[in-house]
């Protein structure tokens, strides 16, 4: 079968390519044609845009880039008709995703499955109606999910998490290989992840390099997004900061803590086991908590406190990210062997809550044999 995929940012390139990989397991004549990265090529098939040139972050730098976005919008719906897929994946991503699965629906009528669906859990709620419209079948990553789904009347399966069952396989593969550590220092390490997006590097690493200065015992390190160079990283870091590349996973085993933009990260960064306060930026300054209250319907902005229902780890969030109150909180972790001994619990709560599905196998293979009983 035909497959057309659409991916927006480095979370949905590593998802998009394992579920590639999963969907030639199971179909021999799988073709691919997508919006996505480097994993994804790898898997073969026709690039069309790289995500890198699609991460537009915030309604201010979305207004400033509408005509890249239309672009993008151009240059996928010329491709998927082009290709005339079997059907179109979606992949997170919803600004874009969802004005495709509008577009494929409309004037093409061809299937629409989404994977790893939009939060509206946790604002937009009203993208329901586009999704009870123009999807056919939505794949959710987190057991709440399913509930808050139904709550609004649309079904949806859960097929396990793909970062916990990407985080077991690395666990497994290390365990195996006994790695060298990434970084050479006979200091602890305090691990960096500042976001994927510039924009969002630009407002939090500043910051968080800052702590250097705080705690001189110990040595600082970025783990780096593959999507932007390291000059970009060096121009914001005044301290003697380490960046890595293309080794998050074996960084953070390695760290004794770690602040991390909020994201995916923070749920990869508590599957492997280390402490963290998660830090988000948001433009706004004073306003944002009153915003929050207004928008945002739930308690907390990071998946780690989300999946527990309980703030497992301290979250900062504008007006509260600030150079004082993230030393604070810093220091907590790192001087309190009980306060890490609390957070590694509600981590292992998490972990059991997410179960030990494959998200990848499981959501092709609900692909695959959906196509096939259309065809048949």
């Amino acid at each position: 079968m035909r497959y057309f995929l659409v991916a927006g940012e480095a979370s949905g390139d590593l998802h998009g390519a394992s579920l590639m990989r999963e969907l030639k397991t199971i179909d021999a004549n799988a073709e691919f044609c997508f919006l996505g990265g480097d994993l994804m090529r790898k898997e073969g098939g026709t690039l069309v845009q790289h995500y890198k040139n699609m991460a537009f972050m915030g309604i201010v730098n979305v207004i400033l880039n509408l005509k890249k976005i239309a672009k993008n919008f151009e240059l996928c719906t010329k491709a998927i008709r082009q290709f005339s897929p079997d059907v179109v994946i979606l992949i997170d991503y919803p600004g874009f995703n969802l004005k495709v699965a509008k577009y494929v629906k409309t004037t093409l009528n061809t299937p629409v499955y989404y994977y790893i669906a939009p939060k509206l859990w946790a604002w937009k709620e009203y993208r329901i109606k586009t999704i009870k419209r123009y999807v056919d079948k939505m794949f959710v990553i987190f057991p709440f999910e399913t509930d808050y789904f139904a709550t609004l009347g649309y079904k949806v399966d859960y097929v396990g998490n793909p970062t916990a069952e990407t985080i077991d396989k690395f666990l497994k593969r290390s365990d195996e290989a006994n790695l060298t550590p990434p970084v050479s220092t006979n200091k602890p390490i305090i691990a960096l992840l500042s976001g994927s997006r510039r924009q969002e590097v630009a407002k939090c690493l500043p910051i968080m390099a800052k702590m250097a200065a705080y705690f001189p015992d110990y040595k600082f390190v970025v783990a780096a997004a593959p999507n932007i160079e390291r000059d970009f990283y060096n121009k914001l870091l005044t301290a003697d900061i380490e960046v890595v590349y293309d080794n998050t996973y074996n960084v953070l085993i390695q760290a004794e803590a770690a602040i991390v933009n909020s994201g995916t990260a923070t749920l990869e960064t508590a599957l492997l086991g280390t402490p963290q306060v998660v830090v988000y930026h948001v433009v706004g300054g004073l306003i944002v908590p009153l915003l929050r209250k207004i928008l945002i319907k739930i308690p907390f902005v990071s998946l780690v406190n989300l999946i527990a229902c309980k703030e497992a780890v301290k979250e900062l969030i504008t007006p509260n990210f600030t150079e004082k109150k993230l030393r604070d909180e810093l220091a907590k972790i790192i001087e309190n062997p009980h306060k890490i001994d609390e957070i590694k619990k509600d981590y292992s709560q998490i972990r059991k809550k997410l179960g030990v599905e494959s998200a990848s196998n499981n959501t092709a293979s609900m692909i695959y044999k959906s196509l096939n009983n259309k065809k048949g």
